[in-house]
């Protein structure tokens, strides 16, 4: 059958309604959505709406300007920036003297008194008297210096409460206007010999957070009295006096954590004639804060005069510099060998002590535990106690850093005239010392147990004419191709034991 490949001849066929209808509703369709388009490009060509059957009346639009004024924000979502030393006068430009303005702001009752970035030159020191000036909070985020070019404190926080930490002492009006004052994110930098940090003077919780300084004489001083003081996350840094003095204060309660107190020329932490209770030292990185002189420490507490008790130093890094006589990382001075209760009752724990002449010296002290530090390079000893009594001296390890290649440094332990210690759970490696790994000269009633002490030359405990003292339990290693002259040597005293599984 043939096919025919022919094309229809469309021309010849007419449409049907049904069709014609189909298109017509295609073509008003797409005239809809065009108009809508057209709309929505223009907004001034809509209509306003129909509301209840009425058309409301309509104003044209004025005609545009160059530049349209922003709507204005209802008063509720307004943003009020808050003043600061500058809409009192201060500049922070680093060259004008912006005491005066300072003063006047606090004169004034800004609260808080906020220091925006720049550099505050004073003249002399900003004093603030809390019964008059109220609540205070001093900040500068982190970006505000004060540059003191006077002698004196850059800043004096002076209060009156004359109470203690119990909340009966606190009387309403002391709680009201004077309670937590407040210095965050603020440096003081020293220009002047004489120049000072922070002094803060019968004060009550008074908290120091974020402040660096540097270049001052003593960076933190807190005298006359003061409760409740709360010091972290600062940098005490190169001054040429003390990180922290607590001079001539009563105080009870301190605080001081997580901050780094550093390169500071006559001492990090130091309390020198003053009557102080619950002393707390934590987490804190202390170092090269010595200088020549017998006192010379990164924490000193000098209670020859005045007394300290009830503390703790804890998880604190305390090294440098053992080219200084005297230097200790924490040095501990009472009052006389009768008088041992002057300073102590204190826990030093968990802490690493290095590269001075004696790591910790305690003289005249009373109720002291060393419990799990970490000791190297001491250079004269590790620990040396003198004229002390109810020492307990844990579970420490004096070893050699291989990172510093010493071999000069001594290490040994010395106790001299001590009474009523407890030696226990040494760990001694590599002693050098010129006596002993361990000494006790003219001690009575203490007890030596479970150390080990090993690679550490000829002699290893001396008993030096001690009393009724105690030594067993205790394990002992000859260093490689030597030969041992005595484990345990004991010279002069009476009613000493030493067990067989020590000699």
């Amino acid at each position: 059958m043939a096919i025919d490949f022919r094309q229809p001849d469309l021309s010849r066929r007419s449409l049907t309604p049904p069709n014609a209808r189909f298109l017509l509703t295609r073509c008003i369709g797409l005239c809809g959505l065009l108009w809508l388009y057209s709309l929505q490009a223009d907004d001034s060509q809509l209509s306003p709406p129909i509301v209840d059957g009425q058309s409301p009346s309509v104003t044209a639009p004025a005609e545009p300007t160059r530049a349209e004024a922003p709507p204005a924000v209802p008063p509720t979502q307004r943003i009020t920036i808050p003043p600061t030393v500058k809409d009192f006068g201060a500049t922070g430009d680093g060259v004008t003297d912006d005491t005066a303005a300072i003063q006047k702001a606090v004169d004034r009752g800004l609260k808080p008194l906020h220091f925006p970035a720049g550099t505050y030159r004073i003249s002399k020191t900003i004093e603030i008297r809390l019964d008059r000036a109220g609540p205070v909070s001093i900040s500068g985020d982190g970006v505000a210096r004060i540059q003191m070019e006077a002698a004196g404190p850059a800043l004096r926080i002076i209060g009156t409460h004359q109470g203690t930490a119990d909340p009966q002492t606190v009387t309403n009006p002391i709680w009201d206007r004077q309670r937590s004052p407040l210095i965050d994110g603020i440096e003081i930098n020293g220009k002047h010999g004489e120049a000072g940090g922070i002094e803060l003077s019968g004060t009550l919780q008074a908290t120091l957070s974020r402040v660096t300084i540097r270049g001052v004489v003593h960076a933190v001083r807190l005298i006359s009295r003061n409760r409740n003081v709360q010091i972290s996350e600062c940098h005490l840094y190169d001054n040429r006096g003390v990180g922290v003095l607590m001079d001539a204060v009563n105080l009870h309660q301190i605080n001081i954590g997580n901050s780094h107190i550093s390169y500071n020329r006559q001492g990090g932490v130091v309390a020198r004639d003053s009557e102080i209770r619950n002393l707390q030292i934590n987490g804190c990185d202390i170092e090269g804060n010595v200088g020549d002189g017998p006192l010379a420490a990164n924490v000193l507490l000098d209670c020859r005069r005045g007394s300290v008790r009830e503390g703790a130093i804890t998880g604190c890094t305390l090294q440098h510099d053992h080219d200084y006589n005297g230097a200790a990382n924490i040095r501990m001075l009472g009052a006389s060998k009768e008088n041992t209760s002057q300073v102590g009752t204190f826990v030093i724990g968990n802490n690493v002590l290095s590269d001075v002449k004696t790591n910790i010296h305690l003289k005249y002290a009373r109720g002291v535990a060393i419990q799990g530090n970490t000791f190297w390079e001491g250079y004269d000893q590790n620990i040396l106690a003198e004229n002390c009594t109810q020492l307990l001296i844990g579970q420490n390890l004096f070893d050699r850093n291989p990172d510093q290649r010493d071999v000069i440094s001594k290490c040994g332990i010395e106790l001299k005239e001590c009474t009523d210690c407890m030696i226990s759970g040494l760990r001694m490696h590599d002693v050098r010392a010129k006596n002993a790994a361990l000494t006790l000269e003219s001690c009575s009633w203490c007890i030596i147990n479970n150390c080990m002490i090993t690679d550490s030359g000829e002699t290893l405990v001396e008993l030096q004419k001690c009393d009724n003292c105690r030594l067993f339990a205790c394990v002992f290693r000859a260093p490689h191709n030597s030969i041992w002259t005595k484990r345990v040597r004991v010279t002069g005293g009476h009613d000493n034991i030493v067990s067989d599984d020590s000699r």
